[in-house]
């Protein structure tokens, strides 16, 4: 039986949670720290100081995880090397000899980060079609980055050469968990059975406490300890059949119920989950609560992989700007709705063309659509958000803001609402399809010691 704890769901996870699970003993600490988000916001600091561009907790995660995998009861397995896995090595090695330790095997995956590589693959006959609307890209100039989503064999083949420290940049998700069993199980590349249900067992980890009880829609008042709410474990078999539990004592619960709402997350059609490394079938799993914060999992149904990695790349879509204000009873929906279309008026004079406004009432329809008129709630804060091309453009709605409506719109607005977001940069996701046998010469394994 293989022990995997999920370290990490995300980049700027709980840190405590970490912690319990290097404590537990497992045999692998997997950190998986990345979204589109993340990777939008570690691209621009790139853009700005080239040593960046990793996870910035990555060295915290180091010094909770560098003392157990140095005394050979855990390995440390992590994607937080996002686009610069070199650099987070960097970091690594830093914590260690601060930590004093020496002699670790680490290995680095490299090749995620397609960036430069784009005009190469694009001559090799890559489409970088959009994956969802069909619509060409029409330049590649404007690409802020470009990341492949890897599949698990990469890390596999670091934990082949002896690495305790396996960091990545962008690899899917599952893949940061399936890794370690397939390299101790030895899984072959086309055990579709198996590779389906170490799929679903990386899925079910991917974001920590999701499947521990975190955003749990079902009696979540009777949770216990969400304060303290423990990282899920995975006890994987010989047959790579999985048991879910969390470390004793810690907060949260592991249920049929709470595995069941983290097994459907972020899943387009249960019955083909696509990872780079096979098709999992959803509709074939079993959850047996066995008590005690204990959940098996069994599946039996998978399909070959596909032919394509996903591949995001990120354009640049102009910049937004924000205000938010509360407006109290009676009225309140009304008076927000009359101040929205003073905002409206004031940015229409201003002679900026407004790429997209996107309004809430929250309160009354911020997320499920406005509220009847009759209803009047005790207070509505209007957020009123434009894009616009340019950071000057979008900072018209803050001197159109707050300034004229506190004395030259409705009544009895307050202070008490979201108040202002200074221009940001906006980005948007381009995600594509590119062949296989144009993505894996370019990736490979460096080792070594830290």
């Amino acid at each position: 039986m293989i022990r995997i704890g999920a370290g990490q769901g995300f980049s700027g996870d709980d840190l405590r949670g970490t912690r319990e699970i290097v404590e537990d003993c497992v045999d692998y600490v997997c950190c998986e720290a990345l979204a589109e988000f993340t990777l939008t916001g570690m691209s621009r600091e790139r853009q700005r100081d080239p040593n960046a561009g990793y996870a910035p907790d990555i060295a915290a995660v180091a010094t909770i995880a560098l003392p157990a995998v140095a005394q050979r009861r855990s390995k440390l397995v992590t994607n937080a090397g996002a686009l610069n896995p070199e650099g987070a090595l960097q970091a690594v090695g830093e914590v260690a000899r601060t930590l004093g330790i020496d002699h670790l095997c680490a290995g680095v995956v490299l090749g995620s980060d397609l960036t430069v590589r784009l005009p190469e693959l694009v001559a090799a006959g890559a489409d970088l079609r959009h994956m969802d609307t069909g619509e060409s890209l029409d330049s590649l100039d404007d690409v802020e980055f470009a990341a492949v989503y890897l599949g698990a064999y990469p890390i596999v083949h670091a934990l082949e050469q002896g690495a305790e420290v396996v960091i990545t940049g962008r690899v899917a998700d599952a893949s940061v968990f399936m890794a370690p069993a397939i390299f101790e199980l030895d899984v072959e590349p086309d055990d579709w059975t198996a590779l389906g249900r170490l799929a679903v067992m990386g899925h079910l980890m991917e974001c920590s406490t999701h499947v521990t009880g975190g955003n749990f829609s079902g009696p979540w008042w009777d949770l216990k300890g969400l304060d303290s709410i423990g990282f899920p474990i995975a006890e994987v078999d010989d047959n790579a059949q999985t048991l879910l539990t969390k470390p004793r004592g810690s907060g949260g619960l592991v249920s049929r119920d709470t595995v069941k709402e983290q097994l459907l997350y972020e899943v387009g059609d249960p019955a083909r989950y696509l990872t780079p490394d096979v098709v999992a079938d959803m509709t074939s799993v079993q959850l047996t609560d066995c008590g005690d914060d204990r959940v098996s999992v069994s599946t039996s149904s998978a399909a070959p992989a596909t032919d394509t990695y996903k591949v995001i790349m990120s354009r640049p879509a102009g910049w937004s700007a924000a205000v938010g204000i509360t407006y109290t009873y009676p009225g309140a929906l009304a008076k927000a709705r009359n101040a929205k279309t003073v905002l409206d008026r004031r940015l229409e004079r201003s002679g900026i063309e407004v790429l997209e406004t996107w309004v809430e009432y929250i309160g009354a329809g911020g997320l499920f659509g406005e509220a009847d008129d009759a209803l009047d709630p005790p207070e509505v804060v209007l957020r009123y958000a434009v894009r616009c091309r340019s950071a000057a453009e979008a900072g018209v709605i803050l001197s159109e803001r707050l300034t004229g409506l506190s004395v030259g719109g409705p009544p009895a607005s307050a202070a008490s609402g979201m108040g202002m977001t200074a221009p940001a940069p906006v980005s948007e996701i381009w995600p594509t399809l590119v062949p296989k046998n144009l993505i894996d010469p370019g990736v490979k394994v460096a080792m070594e010691v830290l």
